[in-house]
């Protein structure tokens, strides 16, 4: 047992020992924020009350309320109630203070948690860093967005910014340099770095940042008519009210379990695709306090400027756009051949006439695949069009726009061994046959030991070898830049 104070009170974690060596302290469920229950449903983060004597710290707080959309059954777990943090350091008594690494998950707005079963903190630790992994809103809860002052949206970004607020007051108390801190993630989490780095919410608050396969300019980073898409969810759930006021009583009473796992088109271009579709993230608030997560053309933010200063690291796997093609292949192989408009991203289709979406999806078309229908036979450039619409090229848009200004180190993740096991999980390692894919996410089984895979960690194996030289290349930039 150990004792660390922090703002709120005493809180008591674990010495733990590192199977891969040495020991760390542990601090799990620590409330960064009042539960957000009953008239804080929707609401921004309200700062937690303190208590008296000695909180323990040894437990994971609830996740998010959510279906996994990636486990073989969809039940639902978890509580509303869910703003906690994990902390873990190698020392809470350092000389000198330890850089911080602060690690938002992703799982598409709709999933995942800071919990150890997908990113535990053993591989990172043994590096001399401080590591923080947290819980936020999901889905309906931390992203439903009526464009008004009671629901303006964003409600899950700003439950990552309280959380780095708590981070900044407290890290030090835990051998943490408030001073040096790198906020990284992947996927949804990644595109919520991207947006940390133009926030007016989160400047001063971090110091490097690594962005792992997502960003605010690909088509699914900013969610198209959020409002509608509110509304459509309303007519779902029985109210036809357009009433602001209505709506947000309806929405604020609704049970928690008709708020999850939705899929929603709102246009007949979605309702035709079997391709995961994004229907609550993060927007562009219009109404809301001062505290507005981000307004405006974030694009144009993006041209201005990111917060100055930032070090950054950003890259892709090598197999990106194989989890796009998780649903019904033959349904998707239909769709392709059959609608050209199908290959045109959102964010281009939502500005052009039909007449110029069917032009350029059978350039795009054409340019993959000439003039042959799409099969089994020539999958591996859907595979490529898909990675590069939906990933890779937004990235190569951030990491040139970042690096007018700042630092940008970029990278491709081609690493393969037994822990790539993204394509197994999604239910799509068939369609690469005996190959072993680098998938959307396989770069995370090298960076935390996900205790939901219960995989052995052998020093002399090859998979060690790629944990090593990751961890080294993600501790050392947030220990150097």
């Amino acid at each position: 047992m150990v004792q660390v104070k922090v703002k709120e009170g005493i809180l008591e974690g674990d010495v733990v020992e590192n199977d891969l060596g040495g020991q760390f302290y542990s601090f799990k469920g620590i409330p960064y924020a009042e539960p957000p229950l009953g008239e804080l449903r929707f609401k921004p983060p309200q700062p937690k009350k303190g208590w008296d004597g000695v909180r323990e710290a040894n437990k994971f707080g609830s996740i998010c309320y959510q279906v996994n959309v990636l486990a073989i059954k969809l039940t639902p777990t978890g509580s509303e109630d869910c703003l906690y943090l994990n902390i873990y350091s190698p020392n809470i008594n350092p000389t000198k203070p330890l850089p911080v690494m602060f690690y938002i998950h992703g799982g598409g707005f709709l999933c995942g948690s800071g919990n150890d079963d997908m990113c535990g903190p053993e591989f990172l630790v043994r590096h001399d860093v401080v590591l923080v992994t947290f819980n936020y809103r999901l889905e309906v809860l931390g992203f439903l967005c009526l464009d008004t002052e009671e629901i303006p949206g964003n409600t899950g970004m700003k439950d990552q910014v309280a959380a780095l607020r708590w981070v900044n007051e407290n890290i030090a108390n835990f051998g943490g340099d408030p001073n040096n801190i790198t906020i990284f993630g992947h996927s949804a989490g990644a595109c919520s770095v991207s947006y940390h780095l133009i926030s007016p919410m989160t400047k001063g608050l971090f110091q490097k940042a690594i962005i792992m396969s997502g960003s605010l300019n690909s088509f699914w980073g900013q969610i198209f008519e959020p409002r509608e898409r509110a509304l459509a969810l309303a007519r779902r759930l029985g109210c036809h009210s357009n009433d602001d006021k209505e709506l947000y009583e309806f929405f604020k009473n609704q049970p928690v379990e008709s708020l999850v796992n939705i899929q929603l088109p709102i246009t007949f271009n979605e309702k035709g695709k079997e391709l995961f579709e994004l229907n609550f993230g993060i927007v562009s608030e219009k109404e809301g306090d001062k505290d507005r997560f981000v307004y405006g053309d974030v694009i144009e933010k993006l041209r201005n400027g990111i917060h100055e200063g930032i070090d950054l690291i950003m890259g892709y796997t090598k197999d990106e756009g194989l989890i796009s093609l998780r649903s019904d292949l033959q349904k998707i192989l239909n769709y392709a051949n059959e609608y050209p408009e199908s290959f045109v991203p959102n964010s281009i289709a939502y500005n052009c006439s039909m007449k110029e979406q069917f032009q350029v999806g059978r350039k795009i078309k054409h340019f993959y695949f000439n003039n042959d229908a799409i099969g089994m036979n020539n999958l591996s450039e859907l595979i490529k069009f898909l990675s590069l619409s939906t990933f890779t090229y937004p990235m190569f848009q951030l990491a040139r726009s970042c690096s007018r200004t700042n630092k940008v180190y970029f990278y491709k993740f081609t690493g393969k061994s037994e822990r790539n096991l993204m394509a197994h999980v999604c239910n799509v390692k068939k369609i690469m046959g005996n190959e072993i894919p680098v998938c959307h996410g396989d770069e995370l089984y090298y960076i935390f030991p996900m205790k939901r895979t219960k995989l052995k960690i052998c020093k002399k194996s090859k998979s060690f070898k790629i944990i090593e030289n990751v961890t080294k290349l993600w501790t050392n930039f947030a220990k150097f830049g």
